[in-house]
């Protein structure tokens, strides 16, 4: 246990940088790394990513307003699309195998890196 402590900030602080430069991405860090280092099973891997990822998320906004970037206007109208599918997408994370999980976010892994190629 004493040799993974170092780990942790240094799996937070990755996970707070990526998200606040790209605006997401963290918890595809934090993910990888409490499968890897901590040896959790995948649900816990990803729910316990969200744990994380909600702070850091909260401060990210909070920089980007008091910096001026912040366009809530463009923001505030997928709020509520954002906020069911969180919740819709947290009912059905209780009864999705791992292996379903595992497939829907590599496929949008792909997805995601060949818009940002093409």
């Amino acid at each position: 246990m004493r040799d993974r402590i170092w780990k942790w900030p240094l799996a937070g602080l990755a996970a707070g940088m990526v998200t606040g430069l790209f605006g997401g991405g963290g918890g595809l860090i934090l993910v990888t790394l409490f499968l890897r280092w901590l040896g959790l099973e995948e649900k816990r891997a990803f729910a316990s990513s969200v744990a994380v990822i909600f702070p850091i998320c909260l401060l990210s906004v909070a920089a980007s307003w008091f910096r001026g970037s912040l366009d809530l206007a463009a923001a505030l109208p997928y709020l509520a699309g954002g906020l069911a599918g969180g919740w819709l997408g947290g009912r059905l994370f209780s009864s999705a195998s791992p292996l379903f999980l595992r497939r829907c976010f590599a496929v949008f892994l792909i997805y995601g890196g060949l818009r940002w190629i093409l």
